[in-house]
Formats: C-alpha cells, sequence, structure tokens
C-alpha cells in the first residue's frame, strides 16, 4: 500500500507539472472516495490542495464525516452552500418548461439529482480556475466500469487518481491514510436525495462488482445488472462523440 500511494502521489505531482497548474482541488462529501482523494492530494501538494464542502440539502452525518476528514487530513478548505442556488435553478427550469410544455415529474428525481452534481461541479472549477489548480475525480473503478457517475457532474473532472482501484481497495488505502473508520465502514451514497444509497439505487452490491471485475463468478442477477450499466453508460466514458466529415 506505501508503494501505491507514493506512485499516486508522484504521478499527482506530475500532472499539475505538465498541466502547468499550481495545486490540487477536490469536493469533499463525506464519503469515503473524497476523504481518500483529500489526504492523497494534501501529500502530493501540502501547501497547494484544497478541499471543499458543497452541502445541497445534504445529510448532516455526511457533513459531519466531511470536517473529520479535514481534521485527519489536515488539508485546507472551505464551505460553499449550493442549497439556495440549487432550488432557485431547478425552480425556474420548471417554470420555463412548464410555459410551453410539460415538466414530466417521473424525471424530476433524476433532473434534480444530476443538476446537484453538475452545480458542484461548475462550483469546483469556478474555485479552481480562482487558484489555478487542477480538479480531481474520486470515481474507483467500480463506479467508472458502471458509469455510476454523473455525465458532467462529478465525471466532470481534469484527473482522476484511483479510477483503477476497486472500492474494497480504496477501502484498504483509507486504512492506511488514517480515513476515520465511521467513513469507511458506512453505506456509501452520493447524495443526490435524502437517503439515497449507491447500491440500492445500482441494485447491486460494490462487492458483486468488484468480485466481477476480478473475472470471478457472481449471482446472474447481478451480473445482469453490472453488465446493462456498462453497457448503457459507454457514452460517460467516451466524451464527446464526434463527427468526422474528412
Amino acid at each position: 500500500m506505501e508503494r501505491t500511494v507514493q506512485k499516486i502521489t508522484d504521478w499527482l505531482q506530475a500532472q499539475v507539472k505538465e498541466a502547468n497548474a499550481q495545486g490540487l482541488i477536490v469536493g469533499l462529501s463525506g464519503g469515503l472516495d473524497s476523504a481518500v482523494i483529500a489526504h492523497l492530494i494534501k501529500r502530493a501538494f501540502p501547501n497547494n490542495s484544497l478541499a471543499v464542502i458543497m452541502p445541497i440539502n445534504s445529510n448532516p452525518d455526511d457533513l459531519a464525516h466531511a470536517v473529520e476528514v479535514l481534521e485527519t487530513s489536515q488539508i485546507d478548505h472551505f464551505t460553499i452552500d449550493l442549497t439556495e442556488t440549487h432550488k432557485t435553478m431547478l425552480q425556474t427550469i420548471k417554470q420555463e418548461v412548464n410555459t410551453t410544455s410539460t415538466w414530466q415529474e417521473k424525471n424530476d428525481r433524476i433532473a434534480d439529482a444530476n443538476l446537484r452534481a453538475r452545480l458542484r461541479m461548475s462550483t469546483l472549477y469556478t474555485v479552481a480556475n480562482n487558484y489555478q489548480y487542477l480538479v480531481v475525480g474520486t470515481d474507483n473503478e467500480a463506479e467508472w466500469f458502471t458509469g455510476y457517475f454523473t455525465k458532467y457532474g462529478d465525471g466532470g473532472v481534469d484527473i482522476q487518481p484511483i479510477i483503477d482501484l476497486k472500492k474494497s481497495e480504496v477501502g484498504d488505502m483509507a486504512r492506511y491514510l488514517g480515513v476515520p473508520s465511521a467513513i469507511i465502514e458506512k453505506k456509501p451514497s452520493a447524495d443526490l436525495w435524502t437517503g439515497q444509497t449507491d447500491e440500492d439505487e445500482m441494485g447491486t452490491t460494490y462487492d458483486k462488482i468488484d468480485a466481477y471485475l476480478r473475472g470471478e463468478e457472481v449471482p446472474a442477477k447481478d451480473k445482469e445488472i453490472i453488465e446493462r450499466m456498462h453497457r448503457v453508460s459507454e457514452h460517460k466514458r467516451n466524451i464527446a462523440t464526434q463527427l468526422r466529415l474528412k
């Protein structure tokens, strides 16, 4: 694990140098993956790394966990509350759509959720521009393979340091880095709506996805879900489709 952490740290430093940037920034949710990234970028750039907490009607437990990560990593940070911004923007969009058409209530939850992720992305890039930092992604291998991220939301980043790590490996790294155990052991959630958890939404578990990625046998139902998610999310991993006229 020490070698892996050092390899990622070296890579982060190389990416900043190559981009002629000044440091690194991550959105801190209180979840496992962003906690690991906060620790890693602090190691890579002790004086030029930043974590931004961006609540949108967020679970108080997640916010408390984010604060714990700030304490264990000692990373520079601030909070930008996007609750009212999100509310105003979504209401404005709905009102405008309803003037000429009909807002589809059946799609309301996913529209709301994706807007949250995209607002956070826009916020991170606005802050990153100020400091000339690169935006660091938090997707692990399981999320990348299944497409369990929002296009142009949490998938909208400059670099992805842990995309080759399975969820269980991220947990192992978290223990090595000193991430609080409560964060490592809690149910993963993208904070997309109240009570949302990744595994309930996907219909399978990270353990099953990790096993599938290792080439192990998984129950047929889980295999079908994993392969379907991979298939329908291909467009997220190939941004953007280009028409070649010559």
